[in-house]
């Protein structure tokens, strides 16, 4: 058993649905080949046991009670190794569907994190959770019963030149008459695989209403819509019980046609048996074995149907699987990808926006200020490379002739509504555990956050909830700046970091942030008067456009559209 997850989940083909599950399959060929192999082993001993019957029962016919011992043991031992590859051939399938549907998983949360905001603004957050949670264990439970259908098919080719060794005419009945049963479950699949596809939308757009109202749970309790709410929801929720019942009345009819169809053919292939025995051209124990034989190939043409129902699932998900795999992100990276993995040697030096004209020196701490809030945001996104485009230089080296890990390596940019997610504050802080408890302590004290510490009683071991609902609004913006002072990058890039903490705290976190941050490239996005005194440089736009660099001071002296913005006064015109 190898450990899960992968460390690398490989690069799979998207071309098309086929070769992406044909590619799953090679990932863990070694798996399904040790399933297959006690598949067969344990379908074939079973295919042998009434064989073995048969001829035991010859033996007592003949008064053979030597032949009737030795086949007596061969039935035994066939039992044994029916139980020993039964044993192991459930470890291999379940070991199978884990693989698949972890690869599934790793490879849309990779791509989801890499891809970054493109993932939100083309599917909902609904519909990636649902592939996540759902079509990854669809893909894998066709992983875990292919290799019983192998054990299937070869019981079956087994068990018919049997027969057909004992008689022609049923070994033919056999041969022919199976296919037909396999071939007549065909005109379900296609409508089981359209009201699967209905259930799975249907799913999807639960999710996301109950994932998007989550989101918003306390705004939707601000204005009163709970009930608006809790109405949509259970429309949506009584669409996807209409679909799940037509997708079980089909899968109801496949399962009857499983029933009836082999016991139609068990019924023919007992009366031509019986008129053989009759005849003389069969032995009866050749008719105890072909009882056997009739029942035990109900089992096949069940794993038949079952290989049917389940590739039609993960042919459906891995539909979904794609449509996530295939959204781009936004910001392309050209450069090759062995080159991502290894440091660009480029000398630290002036951030340059061409586009505005602006230009951070190396090592100081740089304010951006606009009457258009949004127009900064979307410059810091500029200088961190997070949007399309860019025109924006390192030194002498444009941000987008390097590869993107490079810049994240070199540029981090706090969004301003930082997210947290679940597990110890330790582990949000320094996920890759680079840092001893003295390095997370003072950066949680430069961003002012001593008072989490003391809230939560195990300190950095202690577990922060999903979103850190266990924190005020405050309190997640502080500890999301500790999380970005502790990389220590070579240019970090601030979007109102203190928008949600009183004066006294922003006044604390504006001196500390100089301190801590001397002597490496700090640009902040802010319109707060505390902040900003503390700056070095700081930008005016106005209007999309550069129009006064300068010291706090100056600029409240000598640029009224600037002076109002900081301090909030009216126009006067």
């Amino acid at each position: 058993m190898r450990d899960l997850p992968y460390a690398d989940p490989g690069t799979p083909d998207t071309r098309s649905r086929t070769r992406f599950l044909a590619w799953l399959g090679r990932a863990q060929r070694r798996t399904l080949v040790v399933g297959a192999f006690f598949g067969i082993a344990w379908m074939v001993a079973q295919a042998l046991i009434p064989w073995a019957i048969g001829h035991g029962i010859d033996g007592i016919v003949d008064d053979d009670s030597g032949s009737t011992a030795r086949w007596a043991t061969l039935v035994a031992g066939l039992g044994l190794l029916q139980a020993l590859a039964g044993v192991m051939r459930h470890r291999a399938s379940v070991a199978n569907w884990l693989y698949a549907a972890f690869r599934v998983i790793q490879l849309v949360s990779r791509h989801t994190a890499r891809t970054g905001p493109a993932v939100p603004k083309t599917m909902s957050t609904g519909e990636v959770v649902a592939t996540v949670s759902s079509d990854s264990m669809h893909i894998g439970h066709m992983m875990e019963v292919s290799p019983r259908f192998a054990g299937a098919l070869v019981s079956y080719v087994l068990v018919a030149l049997i027969v057909l060794d004992t008689s022609v005419p049923l070994g033919l009945m056999v041969l022919i008459g199976v296919p037909l049963l396999v071939v007549a479950m065909g005109p379900l699949i296609r409508p089981l695989q359209e009201r699967q596809r209905r259930q799975r939308e249907a799913l999807g757009d639960l999710t996301a209403l109950g994932a998007d109202t989550v989101a918003g749970l306390r705004v939707l309790r601000g204005i009163g819509g709970e009930k608006v709410f809790i109405r949509r929801y259970a429309e949506r929720s009584e669409t996807v019980r209409a679909a799940g019942v037509r997708l079980a009345g089909t899968q109801a009819l496949l399962d009857a046609v499983l029933v009836l169809l082999p016991g139609v053919f068990l019924v023919l292939l007992t009366w031509v048996g019986a008129r053989l025995v009759l005849r003389g051209d069969v032995e009866p124990g050749a008719l105890v074995a072909l009882y056997g034989y009739a029942f035990f190939l109900l089992m096949p043409v069940r794993t038949a149907g079952e290989m049917a129902f389940v590739a039609t699932r993960a042919w459906v998900a891995a539909r979904r699987v794609l449509a996530v795999l295939a959204i781009e992100r936004e910001v392309s990276d050209a450069a090759p990808a062995a080159a991502a993995e290894a440091p660009v040697p480029v000398p630290s030096g002036v951030l340059v926006d061409e586009v505005t004209g602006l230009r951070v020196e190396p090592g100081t701490l740089t304010m951006l200020v606009s009457d258009e809030p949004a127009f900064t945001a979307a410059l810091a996104d500029r200088l961190g490379r997070l949007a399309p485009g860019n025109g924006v230089r390192l030194g002498d080296v444009p941000l987008d002739q390097l590869p993107v890990a490079e810049v994240r390596r070199r540029i981090v940019v706090s969004d301003p509504e930082p997210t947290l997610f679940t597990g110890s504050l330790r582990g949000g802080l320094d996920p890759y555990g680079r840092h001893d408890d003295a390095e997370l302590i003072a950066a949680m004290e430069t961003a002012s956050a001593g008072d989490v510490l003391e809230t939560l009683r195990e300190g950095l071991d202690a577990t922060v909830e999903e979103r850190g609902r266990s924190l005020s609004g405050g309190q997640r913006q502080r500890v999301a700046l500790a999380r970005v002072l502790v990389r220590e990058p070579e240019v970090l890039v601030l979007v109102e970091p203190t928008s949600a903490v009183d004066a006294h705290t922003e006044a604390a976190i504006a001196g500390r942030l100089r301190d801590a941050r001397a002597g490496s490239t700090t640009v902040v996005v802010t319109a707060s008067p505390l902040l900003l005194a503390k700056a070095d440089t700081v930008a005016w736009f106005d209007d999309g456009a550069l129009v006064a660099t300068g010291s706090h001071d100056e600029l409240m002296s000598t640029t009224p559209a600037y002076r109002r913005t900081v301090t909030r006064e009216e126009d006067p015109e």
